[in-house]
């Protein structure tokens, strides 16, 4: 049997660990890891240099530059990783007859609304991270042949995450303020990772949206995770404008996961069940 080659990138952020477990046990596919030291996606001539060499059977973009604040201050950089580093990847998977997946975000989305987006719904970031990561599926559209973006938020897992960073400011403090009137739906790596897995053997291209299911503002999200953590600790529920970020952030960016629903059978766990797993393992 022909082992399939699966190149990562930025495998060792949140998502291309959990890619790496979800396929540890594999018996037709081997990952090829890449991170900024081996690969720099925003050099097409080293990406097409190791598409080339490895001729893989997909390519998995995990890398992003998802400080979203910085990205505010840093468009040149942002632009580079989220929007040039897909177009370099998108082109070699289509030289070398690959299948490409792109991982997008919420914040492509003006998160104005009050029901959840569809894939079928109008784009409009009101941020720099947004706009970059929009580029980024627009390249992705352009020069990849058979692709899948799957786009997800608020997303955990093993590295640093919002569930971490509570966690760590529960051991200091009695009180900890977060966002009230922001609305998402957080996810877990593992669940993103699975969903991954799941399109890459068919041929169900497009565009995805890729979250657990069921939303809640930060303020419930860290509650529940004080709750299933054990601590006393207290939220603080402030507003959008008693917190105040160098990026805009979307106020209500939930996404129905609706393309997975009219094409496949695939479901994701709700994000209160995912959590619990999650906190099992920390």
């Amino acid at each position: 049997m022909k082992m399939k080659k699966i190149i990562v990138t930025g495998c060792n952020g949140q998502l291309g660990r959990a890619i790496n477990k979800q396929y540890a046990n594999a018996t037709d596919i081997t990952l090829v890891n890449t991170d900024v030291a081996e690969l720099d996606i925003t050099n097409i001539d080293k990406v097409m240099e190791l598409a080339r060499q490895i001729k893989p059977y997909a390519i998995i973009n995990c890398a992003a530059h998802t400080n979203v604040n910085a990205c505010e201050s840093q468009g040149d950089s942002a632009y580079r990783i989220n929007a040039i580093g897909p177009r370099n990847l998108s082109i070699a998977a289509a030289e070398t007859g690959a299948k490409m997946i792109q991982v997008s975000t919420d914040y492509v989305f003006p998160g104005d609304g009050n029901r959840p987006y569809t894939e079928f719904d109008q784009v409009g970031p009101n941020s720099m991270y947004g706009a970059t990561k929009l580029a980024g599926e627009n390249f992705v559209k352009d020069f990849a042949k058979d692709y899948f973006i799957l786009r997800t938020a608020w997303l955990y897992g093993e590295g640093n995450n919002f569930v971490k960073t509570m966690l760590n400011l529960a051991e200091t403090h009695d009180e900890v303020g977060v966002v009230m009137d922001q609305f998402g739906s957080p996810t877990s790596a593992v669940e993103l990772a699975k969903a991954i897995a799941y399109l890459v053997p068919t041929e169900n291209y497009g565009t995805f949206h890729a979250t657990c299911e069921g939303s809640c503002s930060w303020a419930d999200f860290a509650e529940d995770i004080f709750r299933l953590a054990g601590k006393e600790t207290r939220v603080k529920r402030l507003t959008t404008e008693e917190y105040p970020t160098p990026a805009k952030r979307p106020a209500y960016s939930v996404l129905e996961n609706y393309m997975f629903k009219l094409t496949t059978d695939f479901s994701f766990a709700q994000w209160e069940d995912a959590l619990v797993e999650y906190i099992k393992t920390l």
